[in-house]
């Protein structure tokens, strides 16, 4: 499987994904312009992981910000994760957001009450 890697724009996430690798990221600000021509190759390489996935994934979610349209496809990701779950993987999401951030901790509660994998919410402070 190929390497995801795509650089942080101010309207798209930095984003990276390696099957060799148990930690998986997607980080910074998520509002691009087609959001699914953006996430239709991160959802396609994960239905390609899926297929053979490592004992354990970690999935981090660090954004700062993401519009509307980006968090139905951020759902997408979530569901199969879960799904790897299900198959009986490992699988954990952190979801990690300022200290100060309510509406960010807020969507990660969300998202865990939706999906079926093990979450974990990470503050951190921005100094």
């Amino acid at each position: 499987m190929e390497v995801i890697k795509i650089a942080g724009t101010d309207d798209t996430p930095q984003v990276t994904l390696d099957a060799k690798t148990p930690f998986m990221e997607i980080s910074g600000r998520s509002l691009p312009e087609d959001v699914v021509a953006f996430y239709d190759p991160i959802l396609t390489w994960l239905d390609e992981y899926a297929e053979k996935p490592l004992p354990k994934t970690v999935f981090n979610f660090k954004l700062e910000y993401f519009n509307t349209a980006s968090s139905k496809l951020l759902l997408d990701i979530l569901l199969k994760l879960e799904d790897i779950h299900d198959d009986g993987k490992e699988v954990l999401v952190r979801w990690h957001f300022p200290d100060d951030d309510e509406d960010m901790e807020e969507a990660g509660e969300e998202y865990a009450d939706i999906v079926e994998v093990p979450f974990e919410q990470v503050s951190y402070s921005i100094d």
